[in-house]
């Protein structure tokens, strides 16, 4: 599923083409930052067109209790080392409401997770399995369900050959 194809297309080019060096998404201490590296749009999508990896984008609103509840699913040490293997994306949705309607395949509302192409199609087959209205919707309680994703994430990422090229280079 392709997210309104022209908008995503420019968000994307746009988000490349005015990278700064070395920036980290907005909010990212309270989602265990630095021990995961979160990006923000503008670093996080040349990243993944750098590597191939899938995108993970986790949506939130400082407000949302639920947000709140679920900060503490990444701190979990196995969900620490695979955020290495896909290109985290941290996105306040009040903050940035362009990239919150860009990405929205079932609506606006948060905390949202959702698994991206480099190229910015949706990874369907990689949400949540508790609200079918929602399937963006991760448990929040337990690091169990995004685990599993984020690992079937990284194991797409290999039968691709994506690869973190920084070693290359």
């Amino acid at each position: 599923m392709r997210l309104s194809s022209a908008l995503a297309a420019c968000f994307f080019a746009a988000a490349f083409l005015s990278a700064p060096a070395g920036a980290t998404a907005p909010g990212a201490e309270n989602w265990n930052a630095p021990a995961i590296v979160w990006h923000s749009l503008k670093t996080g999508v040349p990243e993944a067109e750098r590597t191939g990896k899938t995108v993970m984008m986790v949506f939130h609103a400082p407000w949302c209790t639920a947000c709140a509840k679920f900060r503490s699913v990444f701190k979990d040490e196995r969900v620490v080392a695979a955020s290495k293997d896909v290109v985290m994306i941290l996105v306040d949705a009040d903050a940035d409401k362009v990239a919150n309607g860009a990405f929205a395949p079932d609506g606006t509302y948060v905390p949202r997770t959702i698994f991206l192409t480099p190229d910015g199609d949706v990874r369907s087959d990689l949400v949540g399995a508790s609200d079918p209205k929602h399937p963006h919707t991760i448990d929040i309680e337990k690091p169990d369900e995004l685990l599993a994703l984020m690992q079937r994430a990284a194991k797409a990422n290999a039968s691709t050959g994506a690869t973190d090229q920084r070693a290359a280079n």
